[in-house]
């Protein structure tokens, strides 16, 4: 029996889960980083981590972007993918967690609502 079909389409969404403060990402996540970029783990480390603000995790570092003030660097901002799909963090593999994602109905339900079909809501960064 497979796994029941999500309700929702990231290939749709603007990346709102990339843009979260905090992406937090494993060693694992690191070394299958550092893999990918054929570099050594502490080097990926380095580059594309962070502590965390209370300092217990690393979490991805992030860039500028016009939609959500910042979101993680490896979002290109012009497609709104992910550039390292295939080597991104355990995290990302696994969210939301569930068959739906409010953001997702929420930007929808925006847009069903504006008869805009490629609405992005940026009012929480003014």
């Amino acid at each position: 029996m497979s796994a029941p079909k999500p309700k929702f389409d990231c290939v749709k969404c603007p990346a709102y889960c990339c843009s979260y403060a905090e992406i937090g990402a494993t060693n694992a996540d690191i070394k299958r980083l550092a893999k990918h970029f054929d570099m050594s783990a502490e080097k990926a480390r380095k580059k594309f981590t962070k502590k965390s603000q209370d300092g217990k995790t690393r979490i991805l570092r992030h860039q500028k972007d016009e939609y959500f003030g910042t979101i993680c660097q490896f979002i290109d901002p012009e497609t709104r993918n992910c550039t390292v799909y295939k080597a991104r963090p355990r995290i990302c593999r696994e969210f939301p967690g569930t068959r739906r994602c409010g953001y997702y109905d929420f930007m929808l339900f925006e847009r069903r609502l504006l008869e805009d079909k490629d609405y992005i809501s940026t009012t929480w960064n003014n």
